[in-house]
């Protein structure tokens, strides 16, 4: 990818969108209220009817961490009471492992020798279908970036054969502008998927390497235009361990989820907390984020948005996964491939990460089913909204 290349994208982002909110939060300042934190200052924090973003910051402070059963249990009443004792269950549907981009930390990076696959829009079809005898409504259309062959017609195509069948439709792929938005939303897909890997600006350019991700205003700014072109579910996140302060990352990614919730409020938005997992490359995370610090994230974040959905992947294991379950989770992946095709046959593609949970879609749903929550495959309806 060259300089010229780079440079067609605009710098910068628009006044008015919740990257621009994002990016005048003093993070800073917020993380020096997690040091000075102190425990009549997360009993505040515990009590508070409306929280603020101290008072998150608040309770990701060492202080909170002692009180992580209380924040678990107000986490619970929370999410029960918003969401009640429903967990919606999607796959995600690999269309491509071709990149031309170079991260340091994905299995898809441009320099990995794996085998590469990219699904026609018939295989796509296939797939989706042995999907959708398993049970699930709602896919998530995952690839590489490579916009030659995972091209803009490309996904539009892919969208368009599969709306007749698949009520659900997300994309998380290369990040576009907002006609291409527009395009995927007159074919059927609802919904838009950016994780901002990681919110810190020179840790991003450290891993991003080549390509045009390397365009942090630009991917920060999706979000804002997809709610713009029509998408009605917005999901975002950071790949936690890419960034050694975790704390730094769950600021950023509040201030964010807040702000797209201000915003576009007649979406649906949620976030995903996915930690970094073996894959080829061989790239190890600065500072692994252990399991209390993610429970302790994934709690603040529902004490401070308590309509935000929260998702769990496979990358989890399933011990974890179902603990994590009794406190704000309310969308979980099951089943799950990160390669190109498996579903309906066999393939030699090779896969974005490692699965931990490799339980079936109906061991998931019975697990659910079995602590006492809904295991949902399709919704047209979010949580009981509050004013933020």
């Amino acid at each position: 990818m060259t300089a010229v290349e780079l440079e067609q994208r605009p710098t910068g982002v628009p006044d008015g969108t919740a990257a621009a909110d994002l990016l005048a939060t003093d993070l800073a300042g917020l993380r020096d209220v997690v040091e000075r934190a102190r425990s009549d200052d997360v009993e505040r924090a515990l009590r508070a009817r409306r929280r603020t973003l101290a008072d998150f910051a608040v309770l990701l402070s060492d202080a909170a961490a002692g009180r992580l059963e209380d924040m678990a249990h107000a986490a619970q009443a929370t999410t029960v009471r918003r969401f009640g004792r429903t967990v919606r269950l999607f796959a995600p549907l690999y269309l491509s492992n071709e990149c031309v981009s170079t991260c340091t930390y994905c299995g898809f990076s441009a320099g990995n020798d794996i085998s590469r696959r990219t699904l026609s829009p018939e295989e796509v079809l296939a797939e989706a279908r042995a999907l959708r005898e398993r049970g699930f409504r709602h896919v998530l259309l995952v690839s590489g970036e490579h916009a030659r062959i995972v091209s803009k017609d490309y996904l539009v195509e892919c969208v368009r054969v599969l709306a007749p069948e698949i009520p659900s439709i997300s994309v998380e792929v290369q990040v576009w502008d907002t006609d291409t938005y527009r395009r995927l939303v007159d074919g059927g897909c609802e919904g838009l998927i950016v994780y901002q890997e990681t919110y810190d600006r020179d840790t991003y350019g450290a891993v991003h390497v080549k390509g045009k991700k390397r365009n942090y205003d630009w991917r920060l700014a999706a979000l804002d235009r997809g709610a713009a072109a029509g998408m009605r579910r917005l999901g975002l996140g950071a790949l936690l361990g890419l960034h050694p302060d975790w704390r730094l990352e769950g600021l950023a990614m509040a201030a964010h989820a807040r702000a797209v919730m201000r915003r576009w409020w007649r979406c649906e938005v949620s976030a995903s907390l996915p930690r970094l997992r073996p894959a080829a490359g061989g790239f190890e995370p600065a500072a692994p984020v252990g399991d209390p610090e993610l429970v302790q994230l994934l709690c603040a974040l529902r004490l401070f948005l308590p309509d935000l959905g929260l998702s769990l992947s496979t990358r989890e294991a399933p011990e974890l996964r179902d603990a994590l379950l009794h406190l704000g989770v309310t969308q979980m992946s099951a089943g799950s491939h990160t390669e190109p095709g498996g579903y309906a046959e066999a393939t030699d593609a090779e896969p974005q990460f490692e699965v931990s949970d490799t339980r079936s879609p109906s061991e998931v749903a019975a697990t659910l089913k079995a602590a006492g929550y809904d295991p949902v495959w399709v919704d047209t309806i979010g949580p009981r909204r509050s004013t933020l």
